[in-house]
């Protein structure tokens, strides 16, 4: 046996730390084919479903292996509870020494010298923002870290933030005053010296974009990188491999400007002319893009005479400050940061005025006082594939959605990993007992015009023999609201419904209330870990094919046409039953677990595509009528109650 089948076979190790532990055969495959894949160097897929205890199957063989070694998580909650909660726990069992470090993008970590200039400055838009200044001021005399993720008393969404950390572009580096102080440099170096670091794709992806936050300086050592979550790479890589320019950039250099200025022997009321052009001509081009929340190619609107005319005078007065800015950048470090970003943010809104490159998609988003412009690659695979040949290291890339109907090729694809091996684990949960897919009998076809009300009418037996304790998920936040308002005088159970208060927030309640109704979209489909009865029912409104209008999906669907392509089954149909799988994967979590999953589009049974959808979802007992759902959820009411009473 090998160090890493020892250790997993050895139950003991584990029970006292992870209630329940025992040695399951899924992982232990997973873990020996991570141990060789450390081993040769090589590159692997696996596929390891809900119950599988994949972060285990990997973190044993990565402490156990030789060399530095690079987790990256989806997002920072998940990435926060591998490194404050599992890493622990595996360490002390194993009882090895090992030095681990969590590293995360530079805007999590206070930055000392933007704190200081904006107290002195006392620059703030409302009393709110001053007020917080002062909390942070009294933190960051005591913390250690320096992240702000211990800050919990302020919002994530806190005004505050952007005063005090820093960006890519408005960090000074090794030029600034406070670089001795710096919260991100002794991340980094800590991350430099450890045996295992923790980040996020984010993260990651921002370094293999060369946008220097840190992890470029640890890929050229690292044995191994492994992606948890590996599903999110693709569109995660491609954020990062395009290029974007936000009016929230170019006000924060309007306000960065004045701020350094006031250090500097600068023409102060001629800085303020500049930026005060500046910020009218930010403000005149959202308005030339049009209604709040348009998500639209840059095509549809480039020839618009406003918007040419807001675009010229954007780069005009952008111009303008650049110029003005030269002269100063020369005696002082955040004006000369000032007009580097000056010059960055012409390149790229020239970029967009002339979207001339045929491998990038040129598209906008508008918000209520703010606009993104994006130029997004068409496809990843090369960029990814020569940034991996660029380090001789191993590659792993794992999660519970990787496969359809147990077939790798449209993520490897997606990706450009073309050399990797590949293994599939299902689940060890026993889900025709645990768990019922509803499919109703009597619904309309999505595109139908009173859909939502039907399927409103549809679930509100469900909920009711649910008792509450159900994510009603959508595709569309029109949807969703529609479906909020039909359903406020129809149910008796709590509505929690995802814009009304945040992410957060909702799950907290939902647990908290054990009997709540909540409706989400996108960011609920993923990423939430909800065991127990809190959690007994899921309903997906319909299959979660992406808008052919969305610009991206556009784009790309136009592509593989010209390439003769078929863009349903080569792209929209593989993307959307890996959406499904997702969704219907915050269903069951445990072993303990039951639950009712209901996917309410006819189309999963009436086309023929739809037994894709069935194959590659996991064997629960299938239903089209709803006295079964309500027969499962008295059965499992019943014997609860049975059970506590025998206890």
């Amino acid at each position: 046996m090998s160090a890493v089948e020892r250790v997993l076979c050895d139950d003991q190790r584990f029970a006292s730390l992870i209630p329940g532990f025992a040695p399951r055969a899924p992982q232990l495959d997973m873990a020996k084919a991570v141990e060789q894949a450390l081993a040769t160097h090589s590159a692997l897929v696996v596929e390891a479903e809900t119950g599988t205890g994949k972060t285990l199957a990997y973190l044993v063989p990565a402490l156990l292996g030789d060399g530095p070694t690079i987790i990256s998580t989806g997002t920072k909650s998940l990435q926060e509870q591998l490194f404050f909660r599992d890493l622990p726990v595996v360490l002390k069992a194993l009882g090895v020494m090992r030095r681990v470090a969590l590293l995360k993008g530079r805007a999590n970590y206070l930055c000392p010298y933007r704190m200081k200039l904006h107290l002195e400055e006392a620059r703030f838009q409302t009393r709110e923002t001053a007020t917080q200044m002062q909390v942070v001021a009294r933190w960051a005399a005591r913390t250690a870290s320096g992240d702000i993720a211990e800050l919990r008393e302020i919002p994530e969404d806190a005004p505050v933030w952007p005063w005090v950390t820093s960006t890519a572009e408005n960090c000074l580096g090794q030029d600034c005053p406070e670089v001795g102080n710096c919260p991100v440099m002794r991340a980094r170096q800590e991350a430099q010296e450890a045996d295992l670091v923790v980040v996020n794709h984010h993260l990651f992806f921002a370094n293999a974009a060369l946008r220097g936050e840190g992890v470029t300086e640890l890929l050229p050592a690292a044995n191994a990188v492994i992606f948890d979550e590996a599903h999110q790479l693709p569109d995660v890589a491609a954020t990062f491999f395009g290029s974007s320019l936000s009016s929230r950039q170019l006000l924060e250099l309007c306000r960065d400007a004045v701020t350094e200025a006031a250090h500097t022997a600068a023409d102060i009321q001629a800085l303020n002319g500049h930026t005060s052009a500046l910020e009218r001509a930010v403000a005149d081009l959202r308005i030339a893009l049009g209604n709040d929340g348009r998500k639209d190619p840059w095509s549809a609107v480039i020839n618009e005479p406003a918007v040419m005319e807001a675009a010229s005078a954007l780069a005009e007065q952008l111009t303008a400050l650049e110029m003005f800015l030269e002269p100063y950048s020369r005696g002082s470090r955040g004006m000369e940061a000032c007009y580097r970003r000056a010059r960055e943010q012409l390149v790229a809104l020239a970029r967009f005025r002339e979207a001339a490159d045929d491998n990038l998609v040129f598209w906008f988003e508008t918000f209520k006082r703010a606009f993104l412009l994006h130029a997004t690659p068409l496809s990843v695979a090369e960029m990814f594939d020569a940034h991996r040949a660029r380090q001789r290291c191993s590659w792993i890339f794992t999660s519970a959605t990787l496969s359809v109907a147990g077939n790798f090729e449209h993520f490897m694809q997606r990706l450009g990993v073309r050399d990797a091996d590949t293994l599939r684990l299902e689940s060890p949960f026993d889900f025709r007992r645990q768990a019922v897919l509803y499919v109703p009998e009597d619904l309309p076809t999505p595109d139908m015009p009173d859909y939502t009300r039907r399927l409103v009418d549809n679930m509100v037996p469900v909920i009711n023999a649910a008792r509450g304790r159900t994510f009603f998920l959508f595709t569309s936040h029109r949807a969703l609201r529609e479906a909020a308002e039909l359903l406020r005088d129809r149910i008796e159970y709590p509505l929690l419904v995802q814009g009304e208060t945040g992410r957060r927030q909702l799950l907290e309640e939902f647990r908290d209330r054990g009997n709540a109704v909540l409706l989400g979209t996108s960011s609920f489909w993923e990423g939430i870990d909800v065991r127990g009865e809190a959690l007994s029912c899921v309903i997906i409104d319909r299959l979660p094919f992406a808008s052919p209008g969305e610009p991206v999906a556009a784009a790309r669907i136009e592509r593989i046409r010209r390439d003769k392509g078929n863009p349903f089954r080569d792209y929209q149909l593989p993307q959307a039953v890996l959406t499904l799988r997702q969704g219907a994967g915050r269903l069951i979590r445990d072993i303990h677990d039951h639950g009712v999953l209901v996917v309410a589009d006819p189309r999963l049974i009436d086309k023929s595509y739809g037994k894709l959808f069935l194959s590659s979802l996991p064997g629960m007992t299938r239903t089209r009528k709803i006295d079964v759902v309500e027969r499962f959820f008295r059965f499992i009411e019943q014997r609860g109650e049975s059970e506590a009473a025998g206890a």
